[in-house]
Formats: structure tokens, sequence, C-alpha cells
């Protein structure tokens, strides 16, 4: 694990501990560092051992796809941060495929393993101190577009499908115990991984192009959704839980 020195902020989180999955780079790095300059103390992870975390996070390898990795996850929380007050579960993606009949059996199960599973692994390590404290607050990061799910990534939008219907159970679960737990989904929005993945979708099939635009006139910037994330864990939102903020541009009108 490396550490670097923290720097400050506005301190509207002083004394509380995170955790962030996947937080070096794009939508986790910028959660990553405005927890950081809200005054907590923030332990993130990758899958490999050459990530960067933000200067002030602490950083430690772990593949949360895997219940070993995030036995290992929970454990280094536990030995760095003394429990976890915030949760952010940032890690996730998908690889597109030309319609979902080419998605093979093991590309789903790792869909579910890194989209979902992670998550209630993750969670199931970790409720047990925030029941003791009887205070928490969880983060999914889903995806607006699991309310228009095309071929090509029915394997993502299924496994974050998944992954708000048990935000919402879990919510009702741990509200009792002063837990909070809310969801997140981010749009369109300009990150290395984002752009890689629309690059890769354009190629096996017609997906969006760079000039596709959302109707706020631009793309979403990982600062767009850390704000909301930030906004959640706070005690701003101290009576808001089991729900789902989009955070899209308008991108996927909602009824």
């Amino acid at each position: 694990m490396t550490t670097i020195e923290n720097g400050s902020g506005t301190r509207e989180l002083a004394g509380k501990r995170a955790l962030v999955t996947g937080g070096t780079r794009g939508i986790g790095a910028a959660v990553v560092r405005q927890l950081l300059d809200a005054g907590a103390q923030v332990l993130t992870t990758a899958r490999s051992a050459t990530s960067t975390a933000p200067e002030g996070a602490t950083f430690v390898k772990a593949d949360v796809r895997t219940r070993a990795g995030a036995e290992a996850l929970a454990a280094a929380a536990q030995e760095t941060l003394g429990g976890v007050d915030i949760l952010v579960h940032n890690a996730g993606g998908a690889q597109p495929f030309k319609d979902s009949a080419a998605i093979p059996d093991e590309e789903w199960q790792d869909m579910l393993d890194l989209n979902f599973l992670a998550s209630v692994r993750l969670d199931a390590l970790l409720v047990p101190g925030m029941r003791e404290r009887r205070s928490g607050m969880i983060v999914h990061v889903s995806s607006a577009a699991v309310l228009t799910p095309v071929g090509p990534f029915l394997h993502y939008t299924a496994a974050k499908a998944a992954l708000e219907n048990y935000s919402r159970g879990l919510a009702a679960e741990l509200a009792p115990s002063g837990i909070r737990v809310n969801a997140v989904s981010p749009g369109r929005v300009t990150t290395p991984g984002g752009e890689a993945t629309r690059e890769q979708w354009a190629r096996v099939t017609a997906g969006p192009g760079p000039d596709n635009a959302t109707p706020l006139g631009r793309d979403g910037q990982p600062d767009d959704i850390a704000h909301a994330v930030l906004f959640l864990v706070s005690d701003r939102a101290s009576w808001l839980t089991g729900s789902n903020l989009f955070v899209d541009g308008g991108e996927f009108p909602r009824g």
C-alpha cells in the first residue's frame, strides 16, 4: 500500500473514513479527490499495482471481481482506516459485442462479478461495522443506460439493473440502523475508459459517434458525477436513502 500526504479542502467530511473502488482514473479519481478535499481519509483500489491514486489517498491493489479480492480490500480498510464510514462502489465497465447473442457466458459472469456482485460482497463485509456504529453511507455507481438497454451492452445494463434493485432493497433493510444507501447513474461522461468503449462500440456496430450531444450540449465531466456522490454522502442528504440520482445532462429522459 502507498500513502501520500493529503491536502486541505472544505472539511465537510472531516473525521470520515472512505473507501472508493476503481478510484485511480476517471469518475473514481474525481470522487477520491472531492472526498479528500472535503476532509475525508480515503482508501482506493484498482486491479493493477501500477495504478496511481490521487495525491492524498491510500492505494491498495485488489480485484473486486472476486470474493478473495473483496476480503483483502475489507481487511486493508480495517487495517488502514480502522473502519469505513463512506463506501463508494465505482469499479465497473464493459466490452461491447455485435449483439447480445455474441456475448459469451464467461463475459456475462465477469460483468455480474464486476458491476453487481463486487458491491454485494464488499457491502456484506463492511456493513456489520456500520451497523455497530449505527452510521454509514453507501453509494452504488450504476448507469443511466439501464433505461435504454441495447444488445451490444446487454450484459452490462442487466448487471447494473440488478445493482439498482439490490441498492433499493439494501437501503430499506439498513435504514433502521442509520445507514443510508443510494445510487448515482452517470450518462455520457468524458473519461479515458468511456472514450475507449465508445470507439470500440463504433467498430463492432453502429454505436454513438463522437458528435452525439446531450440536451445540455456537452458531455459530462468526472467532477459532475463526483459532485453528486459528495452530496449523497454528506449531511445535506441526511434524509435521502433508496434513491437513484441521474446525472446525464438530460440524455435519458424519464417519465
